[in-house]
Parts: structure tokens; C-alpha cells; sequence
């Protein structure tokens, strides 16, 4: 029995829309296609009580997501802990801040977990038997092991120079690579042309609309994790930018159906320096994008001309948010600050994120005596390569007290 309100796929610029089905773009105006809902049906039924009462995974607000019924893959994903950062607090001097811990997502590690749970659970259900996706890195290994566990074959097409731990964490689920001399734009075009082509379901092209709305699920339990409270500043990493319009999305839902009241929600973007053309038109208060040629050692962010950019520009400035990039160099800085005061070994997304926080708290454009909310969406073990040479080597000493007394004595240790 369906349990989904959705309506239709609904063209966000003209608003045609259409009936449910694997396509991504309007015919009409080529505007993207977005999930639309009915949301008067669930007025009055989900509750915060049915919420509660359900296991603890991104499904237990399966009424918003855009599938019948329950899961078919990726039914043990989500809900990851949301943690009160009281050491990084001080170490930026801000009253209250929490990280939402997507580097501990089922079963990968990043949050990508979400959108493709939906995708691929939506794929199944359109009969699809083969999957794909074009990726950074994060999404190849998420496809790949969903895809394993649903008995789907599945093909990642990725840029040919990722991290070899991004690399690894897709192959050893067994699917194909498909490495590409060139950037994720690149890439990009190539999986739109396979996709019409051979007829496979693309997690992130023909079935991008119901991928999209999996990053639902982290705003969901972020405001459920606060006590049924819409955050007041929320920090996102940006690669295509829908996080952002995702999450922002989830608080109007939540506020529409009564399980939150509107706490003016401010939208924050983070972007690495080396791919900023989101942050960069936030930056020069233009609704234009203008693509680039992405340098960073954020690879997992490195899209140079963002899908949803005009999209998560507009939702920043409309909640009276900001955006911001940082360089290499703060990104590494920011990874081992979140490791040495709050134990969380982030990928360089997250030191993107964390970053970014500390520059607009120096700008003033973060309010420190306000909750803020930072979102770490992967996990370091994924790109060890861009912090290796920044940690103390091990200090290799003879299996005797004495080595050891001597080391401690020159390192100053006292006893």
C-alpha cells in the first residue's frame, strides 16, 4: 500500500508538471524537474508521536519521500548523530553549535547514503535493473554497495585523478568504474548521453529529481534531534547545491505540517576557493553562475558549474545567509581543529564547512550567541592523501623504558 504524497514532477521555473517517471528536465522550457506534493493529505496524521515511534533511520518520515511504500534499498540508512560540539564551541567562542555527523553514515560514510537510497529504491520500482551514477567520489561508493545489496548491476563514471580511498570504497563492492580524463563536468555530459542511450537509471540525471529529495532526510533529523526545533543557522558544504535547497525545503515542510515553528532559518553555504562559483555570486549579490575550472583538494566538492547553484544562491539570500570559500590551506586546518576537539575525522568537505564557519564568525556574518548547526557530510578516511604530510610522524623508540624515559625527557614530558 502507497504511503507517498507526491503529486508530480513539477518544472521549477515554468511550473509544467508531470505525471511520476524516470526524467529529470521540462520539455517545455528544459527548467529542471522537482518532486511535488500533496501535503494536505498528512495534515493531522504524521505526528511527532508516529515519528518517534518508528526505528531509527532516515525512513521514519518515509511520507515525504518520494517512494511507494516502503524501501526496497537502503532501509537501515540514516539518522546519524547530531552532536553538541561544547570543545569547538570554545575554541570559536560561540554559544552554541552542533555537527550533524553524515561521516558516520550507513553504510558508506558520507550522506550520500540518502539520496541513493531513494534513487535506487525508486529505480527498482520503475524496473529498472542496472544503475549509475556520475560522482566525485562519495556518490561511486554509495551506488556501488547499495547497489550490491539490492542485487542491482551498477556502473560509476568518475573523474580518472579522485582519491584512491574513494577509488577503493567503490570497486570493492564489485561494480564497474568508469574513469574520465577530464573534470566532473565532464564527466557530467557524458553519463546525460549514456543515459539516453543504453537506458540505465542514473541516480543523478534521469532519476535526479527523486535522488535530490533523499538530503530531505538530514533536515529532518536535524530539527528532531534539537528537540522538534527548525535550527536558527545551518552551514552546508555546496557542490551542485542542492544540500542546501534540500535542507531548507525540509524546515518549510516540517513548519507546513505543524511539527516545528518557523525559527527564521539562515541559510549558509561553504564553498573550497579552488570551486567557488556559487559562493562567488553570493559574494557579488548576483543571481548569475558562472562556471569554473575547479583546483582543490576538496575534490568532493569540485563541481565547476553547479546544477542547483542558482537554486541554493537564492535560498541563502532569501533567509538572509551568506557564503563563503576557503583556501587548501584552511580546509586542513579546519579537518584537524574538528578532529582535536571533538574526536570527528572529517573528508576536506568538512574542513570546507568548518572553515567556512570560522571565517564568517570573523565576519560577523554568523551570530555566535545564536545555535549554529554545521553539516559533515563525509569522512577523512576518504581522503587521507590531502592531510598525510600535516600530522606527526610516529616517534619510533626501542621496546625499553629507558628509549622511552629519554624521548619523554627530550619531548618534556613530565612525570
Amino acid at each position: 500500500m502507497s504511503t507517498s504524497i507526491v503529486r508530480a514532477l513539477k518544472c521549477r521555473e515554468c511550473g509544467h508538471e508531470y505525471e511520476i517517471q524516470p526524467v529529470h528536465v521540462c520539455e517545455f522550457c528544459f527548467g529542471p524537474l522537482e518532486v511535488a506534493y500533496d501535503y494536505d493529505k498528512l495534515q493531522g496524521k504524521f505526528t511527532r508521536e508516529l515519528i518517534e515511534s518508528r526505528p531509527q533511520t532516515m525512513w521514519r518520515y518515509k511520507e515525504l519521500l518520494p517512494i511507494d511504500g516502503d524501501p526496497t534499498v537502503g532501509a537501515q540508512n540514516g539518522f546519524t548523530p547530531l552532536v553538541r560540539a561544547r570543545n569547538l564551541e570554545k575554541a570559536l567562542g560561540v554559544s552554541e553549535l552542533y555537527i550533524k555527523n553524515d561521516s558516520v553514515c550507513y553504510p558508506t560514510l558520507s550522506f550520500k547514503d540518502r539520496v541513493v537510497s531513494v534513487a535506487l529504491s525508486k529505480a527498482v520500482e520503475f524496473g529498472f535493473t542496472t544503475v549509475a551514477c556520475a560522482s566525485t567520489g562519495n556518490l561511486a561508493g554509495s551506488v556501488a554497495a547499495n547497489a550490491a545489496a539490492a542485487g542491482l548491476k551498477s556502473y560509476v563514471f568518475i573523474p580518472h585523478d579522485l582519491e584512491q580511498g574513494k577509488v577503493l570504497g567503490a570497486g570493492i563492492f564489485g561494480t564497474t568504474i568508469i574513469g574520465i580524463d577530464g573534470a566532473y563536468d565532464d564527466v557530467n555530459r557524458l553519463c546525460s548521453e549514456v543515459a539516453g542511450k543504453y537506458g540505465w537509471a542514473f541516480v543523478n540525471v534521469n532519476v535526479r529529481p527523486f535522488y535530490a529529495e533523499g538530503s530531505k532526510s538530514l533536515g529532518y533529523e536535524v530539527m528532531e534531534q534539537l528537540g522538534w526545533k527548525a535550527p536558527k543557522q545551518v552551514v552546508v558544504p555546496m557542490a551542485s547545491g542542492s544540500l542546501c535547497t534540500k535542507i531548507h525545503k525540509s524546515i518549510k515542510e516540517f513548519i507546513q505540517l505543524g511539527l516545528v515553528k518557523d525559527n527564521g532559518t539562515r541559510m549558509y553555504g561553504a564553498q573550497a576557493t579552488g570551486c567557488s562559483p556559487i559562493s562567488r555570486s553570493v559574494k557579488e549579490q548576483t543571481d548569475l553562475i558562472h562556471p569554473v575550472k575547479a583546483s582543490t583538494i576538496a575534490k568532493s566538492l569540485a563541481i565547476g558549474n553547479p546544477a542547483d547553484g542558482f537554486y541554493a544562491n537564492r535560498v541563502i539570500r532569501d533567509t538572509g545567509g551568506w557564503a563563503e570559500d576557503v583556501s587548501d590551506t584552511e580546509i586542513i586546518d579546519a579537518m584537524k581543529l574538528l578532529a582535536e576537539s571533538e574526536g570527528i575525522f572529517t573528508e576536506t568537505a568538512g574542513g570546507v564547512t568548518l572553515g567556512v564557519t570560522k571565517k564568517l564568525l570573523k565576519q560577523g556574518k554568523l551570530n555566535r550567541d545564536e545555535p549554529i548547526v554545521v553539516c559533515i557530510t563525509g569522512n577523512g578516511l576518504k581522503t587521507q592523501e590531502a592531510i598525510m604530510n600535516e600530522i606527526d610522524k610516529p616517534r619510533v623508540i626501542p621496546a625499553s623504558l629507558k628509549a622511552f624515559d629519554e624521548l619523554a625527557h627530550a619531548a618534556g614530558i613530565e612525570i
